[in-house]
């Protein structure tokens, strides 16, 4: 069986990560890694962490490059790489330009798609922009689809997918996220490699760990978040807060225009898997737009403040780890203030559960794809 994964963003990478490693792992399986380089920089720390050798590389990204360059030049990078490689199945994952545009480019070989982390949904086209319209997009041009959860699973139901093409799988995230917190775990000269990288900190005060990226936020919903960071960072003593700053020059140029002048607010460069996950298990509390995170917190026994409206992971907000704040200022501020001063509204948040998987997921979705061949 000839398998084609393609990724081209961090979030991309670490999730196709176990897949990956389990694929490589199975007798009778040929593999190869087409990366697109849609986030260069950052993608290329991923593979790094998990040895992940591509086979090819479009290597598309541009500066101030838009979502219809990313299409076309994953389109014709694809294409001949389709017709040398044959492959039996390509495999993308989640919402991501590239995500849709391998599964398009796979369709127009007539290769079938693989869909991993299929079926999220918010119903609102417009958020995650562009990303819930890629999703379902997505699902129209796969034989094979692998949600998460029940809830991702009912959801390719009411759009008419077929009973015997899905199969819920749990989130491969959690692969990786076990696979990173074992290492952490089992290497103390590790641990303190990472303590002295952000020696930095003080453990005198509570950290809350900040992300941000989305595109539906860069009109004004950055900036309002990145406010209310600033208005806590001068109003506390007892906080302090690390951001590792997202490339696009849409995130940077607002984050630290609002908030390189906080000597409390640490903005740094965004981080490899290993010590992001480091970051994770030391934080007080996270506050992000990113998906990725809604999924992991919950196993960490993290609280996570979603600033955004609307969120295709309800699972994380029924489990009581998530809760969707939005952009406003003033309602942020309100809830981190809410889960820093009272204990009793932070424990209730800060419970470890498993609404997104076993770690087990790769295993699945390789078990399936063989039986598909």
């Amino acid at each position: 069986m000839r398998v084609l994964t393609v990724f081209g963003t961090r979030p991309e990478a670490i999730k196709m990560a176990p897949v990956i490693r389990a694929l490589e792992g199975t007798p009778g399986v040929a593999h190869a890694a087409c990366v697109t380089g849609q986030h260069r920089q950052m993608l290329d720390a991923v593979l790094s962490s998990f040895a992940i050798r591509p086979a090819f590389d479009l290597d598309i990204m541009q500066p101030g490059q838009s979502l219809a360059t990313i299409i076309r030049a994953i389109l014709e990078g694809l294409s001949p790489i389709l017709d040398l490689f044959r492959p039996d199945w390509v495999i993308v994952q989640g919402d991501t330009a590239t995500a849709f545009a391998g599964a398009l480019a796979a369709f127009y070989q007539k290769c079938r798609v693989a869909h991993v982390e299929a079926g999220l949904r918010t119903g609102n086209t417009l958020s995650p922009w562009p990303e819930e319209m890629n999703r379902r997009l997505i699902t129209s041009l796969a034989s094979l689809h692998f949600p998460p959860t029940a809830r991702a699973a009912d959801n390719l139901r009411r759009e008419g997918v077929a009973e015997d093409i899905l199969l819920v799988t749990g989130n491969t995230v959690i692969d990786a996220l076990q696979l990173v917190a074992g290492r952490l775990s089992a290497d103390a000269a590790l641990r303190s490699e990472l303590n002295q990288r952000f020696g930095f900190l003080d453990p005198a005060k509570r950290l809350v760990l900040v992300t941000g990226h989305r595109r539906e936020n860069f009109n004004g919903g950055l900036e309002r978040v990145c406010r209310a960071l600033a208005d806590i960072s001068r109003e506390r003593e007892d906080v302090e807060f690390v951001y590792p700053v997202h490339l696009n020059p849409n995130v940077q140029q607002v984050a630290r225009a609002i908030l390189a002048g906080c000597t409390s607010v640490h903005l740094i460069a965004p981080q490899e898997y290993l010590p992001f996950v480091h970051l994770m298990q030391r934080a007080h509390v996270i506050v992000t737009d990113s998906g990725g995170i809604q999924e992991e917190a919950p196993g960490l026994a993290k609280p996570v403040l979603v600033t955004r409206d609307t969120t295709e992971r309800p699972e994380a907000v029924e489990a009581g780890t998530a809760r969707l704040v939005g952009t406003s200022s003033d309602g942020l501020k309100a809830a981190l203030t809410e889960l820093l001063d009272d204990p009793q509204a932070y424990q209730a948040m800060a419970q470890a559960r498993h609404p997104f998987g076993d770690g087990q997921a790769a295993r699945r979705i390789v078990e399936r794809l063989r039986r598909s061949a």
